[in-house]
């Protein structure tokens, strides 16, 4: 038997019974359009979670400290107190002149403080001390005023600039450049308001405020030795060139840094990431999300492939005459398998097809209608109507072969 004549059969097997059809193919619909919808979340999660990463600066290195450990002697002079271990400025000074291929470092340190402006009194408010190219290297812009220039850290002004949100917190519509804000017990004088940057991770960065670096070692540096050790820092940002090599330039200020802190490799009391490690680790929190969308998926399918077997099935007992009929004029049982695998076949690729059409404009309408961004990947189209093919060819192989294995006479005498 001809292909083009077997695909009219089962075409007009299948449309003989529209609203049959159409149930059993409702699994499949309901798997594909499952199989699209959970990697358009994933690649959007994905392109998320890149594109926050990416917006506060591209080609970052992270240095954090690591335990800093504390000992105390006695001399002469009285009690001493000595503290070996973690990051400190000088470490950044290093990076900047000695390692090849880096085009910018800045200095991290950060503080929980009690904030007051008239009579507004914020609690818990991340205090950042830094250094000046902290907007350039995290790619963030001052909306209003100035950020803090080298002269106010040599000279330790007592300056801040606010993160949007805390601006508006703090005077409300009135012009906080100029105006005074009493962090702890020391006060600030406001010289910028940072521009709207939002949360990314868990860090709302219009929530903070920025102060010199020099500043936040002076007051606010309360570590067990920091008055002994005051310039240990907690975070140094590495921006390398675009022509660099990351893993070059990583193992440079590794080496770099073991030699300062006479440490090895191995015992390193420094951690390094990047921004790619950072954004694997985010994506993990939604593995969870994925695996049972995966579930709803596979379960999906594996429902409709046991729908169009049990259909099938149903098919060769209610066309049990017919097979005979073709069977006495000539067909083989290899004809009558592949008459009932290709209607199978069939239904299983309309499913898909319509399946494919439901995920992708279920994949526009949630991430319409959510905060949820979603990406339609093409080849997950592909791999939808590979899956909805593989389960009716599986799941209709049964009872293809059961019509197959009919007797002639027996299927000719039946009514």
């Amino acid at each position: 038997m001809r292909p083009i004549e077997v695909l009219r059969i089962a075409w007009e097997a299948i449309g003989k019974n529209k609203v049959r059809s159409l149930l059993t193919m409702l699994g499949i619909v309901i798997g594909v359009a499952a199989v699209i919808i959970m990697i358009a979340v994933s690649a959007g999660t994905k392109a998320t979670i890149s594109d926050q990463i990416t917006s506060l600066g591209t080609n970052l290195i992270f240095i954090s400290s690591g335990f800093s450990r504390g000992s105390v002697t006695f001399s002469s002079g009285g009690l001493v107190m000595r503290s070996s271990g973690g990051l400190v400025y000088d470490d950044a000074t290093s990076i900047a002149d000695q390692v090849n291929g880096v085009k910018s470092v800045v200095v991290e340190q950060q503080a929980t403080e009690t904030v007051k402006a008239g009579k507004v009194t914020l609690d818990s408010i991340g205090i950042v001390g830094t250094s000046v190219d902290f907007p350039a290297v995290r790619n963030m812009e001052v909306m209003d005023g100035r950020y803090f220039t080298e002269e106010d850290i040599s000279r330790k002004t007592k300056a801040a600039v606010l993160g949007y949100d805390l601006a508006q917190e703090l005077f409300g519509d009135a012009d906080p450049i100029g105006q005074s804000v009493l962090v702890s017990s020391t006060r600030l004088t406001v010289i910028g308001v940072m521009a709207e940057r939002g949360t990314v991770g868990e860090v709302d960065y219009d929530a903070r405020m920025y102060i010199p670096l020099s500043v936040m070692l002076q007051k606010f540096n309360r570590t067990p030795f920091g008055r002994i050790t005051g310039d240990r820092v907690q975070m140094i940002y590495v921006q390398i060139a675009d022509s660099a090599n990351m893993d070059n330039v990583i193992l440079q200020i590794q080496l770099l840094l073991a030699k300062r802190h006479n440490v090895s490799l191995d015992s390193a009391d420094f951690t390094i990431t990047t921004q790619q490690d950072i954004i694997e680790t985010q994506e993990s929190t939604t593995s969870a999300f994925r695996s049972l969308l995966a579930w709803v998926a596979g379960v999906s399918l594996i429902v409709g492939g046991i729908g169009i077997m049990n259909i099938m099935l149903v098919s060769v007992t209610e066309r049990t005459r017919e097979i005979g009929v073709r069977q006495s004029v000539g067909a083989t049982p290899g004809d009558i398998r592949w008459q009932f695998l290709t209607e199978a076949l069939l239904m299983s690729l309309l499913g898909g097809l319509i399946g494919a059409l439901v995920g992708v404009g279920g994949s526009w309408l949630f991430g319409t209608v959510s905060d949820m961004r979603t990406v339609v990947v093409p080849s997950s189209i592909l791999l939808a109507f590979c899956s909805a093919a593989a389960v009716g060819a599986f799941f209709g192989f049964y009872p293809a072969n059961r019509a197959a294995q009919l007797d002639p006479i027996d299927a000719l005498r039946h009514e």
